[in-house]
């Protein structure tokens, strides 16, 4: 009889015990998606800042047109693959929106009442502000994605990961160092 007890009494601790791993990674991946949900707010402010901005500019720099199409293109690219994609398909994207971006903060260097203007100096110091919260946003999301893939590969995580279903998620990674670099707004 006690062998019996012995045995149902490992069995519900082994039970509980994978009850228990189960529920981390559950709060693992619903705080990764969480942390995905809070950049993707934070990439559709930027993409509409962008978008208030290259406006601003086109009062003063008409002949500039194919600058700004780019910026406008690039940023419609983000946009695109920020709602219907992670961070593998917005990585890129942004990272190229970021680099039409330093283009228009350089074209705003050769005309002098742009640079002057309030309303794009204002969006200017947003736009950096938000690249900042962008830059924590993502930084926040990595390192929980970094916990929930070490989690799932872990023993004994693994052994409840793989029947249940649990995927590494991608990290939200920069390809070019250079566009590790806020913007930079001189006046």
């Amino acid at each position: 009889m006690s062998a019996l007890l012995i045995v149902l009494l490992v069995l519900v601790v082994v039970v509980m015990g994978g009850v228990g791993i189960y529920n981390a990674l559950v709060g693992l991946r619903n705080r990764a998606a969480g942390a995905w949900a809070d950049i993707a707010v934070q990439l559709k402010r930027r993409h509409d800042l962008v978008g208030n901005l290259v406006e601003t500019v086109k009062g003063y720099a008409t002949h500039e047109r194919q600058t700004l199409e780019q910026v406008i293109d690039a940023r419609n690219r983000a946009a695109g693959t920020t709602g219907s994609g992670g961070p593998r398909e917005a990585g890129p994207a942004e990272n190229a929106l970021s680099t039409t971006l330093r283009s228009l903060f350089a074209l705003a260097e050769a005309y002098p009442d742009l640079k002057a203007n309030q309303n794009f100096q204002d969006l200017q110091r947003a736009l950096e502000s938000l690249e900042t919260d962008i830059q924590n946003a993502r930084r926040y999301y990595n390192a929980v994605v970094r916990d929930y893939n070490t989690k799932i590969q872990s023993v004994p995580s693994v052994f409840i990961a793989r029947p249940f279903g649990f995927a590494e998620r991608d990290f939200f990674e920069l390809t070019d160092p250079a566009e590790a670099q806020v913007p930079q707004v001189r006046f």
